[in-house]
């Protein structure tokens, strides 16, 4: 895909209102609507299942809200909030400590992901030149445009001395929101997000408060509760079918050819869609 040039002008206008812009902007792909919410989620590369699984279903639950996920296309949970996205339908920004060249782009890992996020019409920024190779100053350079672009910054597990706090710090320098996602007490990545906690930011517990801290509710979006099922995925519309009859999660399991932990995702965007509900043990169409 081409590679374009952004000056100063044509920046996001989050961008453009922080104190230090970069002075151009190379980009991928395309930008995703300014009138949508622009979330950076950010954490830990030695992340827990704990942190995954967390990371995987609250970016599920927005499926369907115009949201778009900004990380940092690094191993450990920006990868996994990058997957997530494209998993639940979303845009998603990818920001590297890199320059966009396919031979230098970092980590070399996530070379696939990056072309992933660029087909499903997402994007990649870099203020380094196409063939910067990333240095370890460059990270906490490009983490001021993560936390520009984005009206809030989540943070899923982080130790007190990581990169994650630097973007959380900025996004409170620039009056973006500040979400964190508790942890065990016994962790020392959930150090980063209890202390975020006790200086004032946003509790994210559950799929729920997630979207009402982004300013999503019940009322204020219809989007949540009058819905037909013209958005849903193929697997989402064969699920629905199959539900015609109510049944135990694990007989539905037993109807699918589909990985456990894929079918918990959908059956949890399905339920924030307000398409299917759990009672007594089985699930069953609302």
């Amino acid at each position: 895909m081409n590679l374009a040039t952004l000056s100063p002008n044509d920046f996001p206008r989050r961008l453009k209102e922080i104190a230090d812009p970069p002075k151009k902007l190379y980009i991928k792909g395309e930008l995703p609507r300014e009138d949508y919410k622009w979330l950076c989620v950010v954490g830990s590369r030695k992340y827990s299942p704990y942190g995954k699984a967390v990371c995987e279903n609250l970016i599920a639950g927005l499926a369907g809200l115009p949201v778009v996920i900004v990380s940092g296309l690094a191993l450990g949970i920006d990868g996994i909030a990058h997957r997530s996205a494209l998993s639940a339908g979303l845009k998603t920004v990818g920001v590297p400590g890199s320059g966009l060249s396919p031979e230098v782009l970092y980590p070399s890992a996530s070379r696939s992901l990056a072309d992933d996020i660029l087909r499903s019409g997402g994007a990649l920024i870099s203020e380094f030149e196409p063939d910067f190779k990333a240095t370890q100053w460059s990270f906490p350079q490009r983490n001021r445009i993560m936390a520009g672009l984005s009206d809030a910054v989540m943070v899923i597990e982080a130790e007190l001395k990581s990169g994650t706090l630097i973007t959380s710090r900025l996004a409170t320098d620039y009056n973006r929101d500040v979400f964190a996602v508790p942890g065990s007490i016994f962790s020392t990545t959930s150090e980063g997000p209890h202390m975020l906690i006790q200086k004032g930011a946003a509790v994210v517990s559950s799929t729920a408060a997630l979207r009402e801290a982004l300013g999503f509710t019940e009322n204020k979006n219809s989007e949540l509760s009058a819905r037909n099922h013209s958005d849903c995925s193929p697997d989402e519309k064969k699920i629905l079918e199959i539900l015609k009859t109510p049944m135990p999660r694990d007989l539905l399991a037993d109807s699918l050819d589909m990985p456990f932990s894929k079918l918990n995702t959908i059956i949890s965007v399905l339920e924030i869609k307000k398409l299917i509900k759990e009672e007594m043990g089985e699930l069953r169409r609302t």
